[in-house]
């Protein structure tokens, strides 16, 4: 009897628990609901787009009314009140944060925004980089083309042997002619151009990502990549084809090359922060230039998305030297264009 009299006074007591908890809970709600309400009905219209029947003074609430109800919520974990109003005030948080500190504008008005100046005033703002990732995607080439023609073995070398195939020293003008015109369906030719592409891609995102290095890496991975370029370049003009080797790569070379320039001049950019503040501290120069930098390859990642189209497209429906010559060379002037002579004047709210 004594045990059934403890199980009862065991369910006795956690009836009671149960039955404080649940008055607890109900207590919260009503002293707070109305927030809640009022919280919820200003983020469902404003969800749904009704901006103009919003009050100034609901307006003027959002935020203090997103505070007071973050609050709440912080006090219904600690005190463990019942799922179903945390899983309210969780979502309805949520709901809110988004429309007290999200973006403030569509994907559509980043665009615009990002296009119609803000990544072309990146650009034009590292250009001493631009010009030092220059001179050395130059030098590069002509490292490239000397050591080849002073040995050829350095041909093999410089050049990965994806690239070679039929491309070697030695091989004949027919043959080397042969990989450039009248074999856009041949799907080893397919294979070359997607390596390159890939390979390229590769080379402009690790230029950036090791510009921290004082920008010492991307140099290096420019030079690199150019003296394969300037190999190559040896190769076709040994047998009075660089003009048409030239002319196949413009296609997208321009664009792709042009791509890898710009990852090149951001990384050392960010580097350049890093071993030069100047006035400034480390830590904010390198996040102002490491902002400026993720602007320019934002823009990178579209380029090389061009290039990428354009090798696939234009392989196949041009195979004649002038032609791809005119598509390389008017999309070189495009983005030229774009960088330097389009100077669109921010807004007010964009320069702040």
């Amino acid at each position: 009897m004594a045990f059934f009299g403890l199980l009862g006074g065991e369910a006795a007591a956690s009836d009671a628990a149960i039955e404080a908890a649940a008055l607890r809970s109900d207590r919260f709600r009503q002293e707070r609901e109305g927030d809640w309400k009022r919280l919820e009905a200003i983020v469902t219209r404003m969800e749904a787009g009704r901006w103009r029947r919003l009050s100034d003074e609901d307006v003027l609430a959002l935020p203090v009314l997103y505070r007071t109800v973050a609050s709440s919520l912080s006090v219904a974990r600690e005190t463990s009140l019942d799922s179903a109003t945390l899983a309210y005030l969780e979502a309805l948080v949520q709901r809110a944060w988004f429309l007290v500190y999200g973006p403030r504008t569509t994907l559509a008005g980043w665009l615009a925004r990002f296009l119609g100046g803000e990544w072309s005033r990146a650009v034009r703002a590292i250009w001493p980089e631009l010009l030092v990732a220059f001179a050395v995607m130059a030098a590069g080439t002509l490292v490239g083309w000397l050591l080849v023609s002073s040995d050829p073995d350095w041909y093999y070398a410089l050049v990965p042997g994806q690239f070679q195939d039929a491309r070697v020293p030695g091989a004949t003008r027919e043959v080397l002619q042969g990989t450039l015109f009248g074999s856009a369906q041949d799907d080893g030719l397919s294979m070359f151009a997607a390596y390159l592409f890939s390979h390229n891609a590769g080379v402009a995102i690790m230029c950036f990502a090791l510009g921290f290095a004082f920008g010492v890496p991307p140099l290096l991975l420019l030079v690199q990549n150019t003296a394969t370029l300037g190999a190559m370049v040896w190769l076709y003009h040994d047998k009075g084809l660089a003009t048409d080797f030239i002319g196949w790569l413009s296609i997208h070379g321009t664009t792709e090359l042009l791509a890898i320039l710009l990852a090149g001049a951001a990384g050392l950019h960010v580097g350049r922060s890093m071993a030069f503040p100047g006035t400034r501290g480390v830590m904010q120069a390198v996040a102002e230039a490491g902002q400026r930098a993720a602007v320019v390859m934002a823009g990178v990642v579209l380029m090389l998305v061009v290039a990428g189209m354009l090798e696939g497209f234009g392989r196949q429906l041009v195979d004649d030297t002038t032609g791809r010559y005119i598509i390389g060379y008017s999309m070189l002037a495009i983005w030229l264009a774009y960088f330097f002579a389009f100077r669109r004047t921010p807004s007010g709210s964009e320069a702040a």
